[in-house]
């Protein structure tokens, strides 16, 4: 028995599998840091989300490349979908960045007030 793979299966094992692996975030052996150094690095990052309109990028560039890819798959229904598809891809990689960046601003000492406890 023959198998053959079409070249949506192709592509959609080509999308999902970066996704798909992605290791689980583990705090195992994380430094404890208080809720208070947490919200500085958040509002940090936040605002130079802002002020860097990075969001917007993330989420504008990822969909613009999904319509361009469904549009090259599928035509005009295809471009919408791909669209579609790759503004949530982008929201969802917005967030890990973010969350990325959180995590690392925590870990700089610049964002550790000790002066309080």
């Amino acid at each position: 028995m023959r198998h053959v793979f079409g070249w949506k299966k192709i592509a959609a094992i080509l999308l999902l599998a970066p996704i798909l692996q992605m290791a689980p975030l583990c705090s195992a052996g994380a430094q404890q840091v208080t809720e208070r150094e947490h919200e500085r690095a958040k509002a940090a990052q936040d605002a130079h989300d802002k002020r860097h309109h990075n969001t917007a990028k993330t989420v504008g560039g990822t969909a613009a490349g999904g319509a361009l890819i469904g549009g090259l798959a599928g035509g005009g229904k295809g471009a919408l979908i791909g669209g579609a598809a790759g503004a949530g891809t982008g929201v969802v990689a917005d967030k890990i960045r973010k969350h990325r960046g959180v995590r690392k601003r925590e870990r700089r000492e610049v964002y550790r007030d000790r002066s309080y406890r």
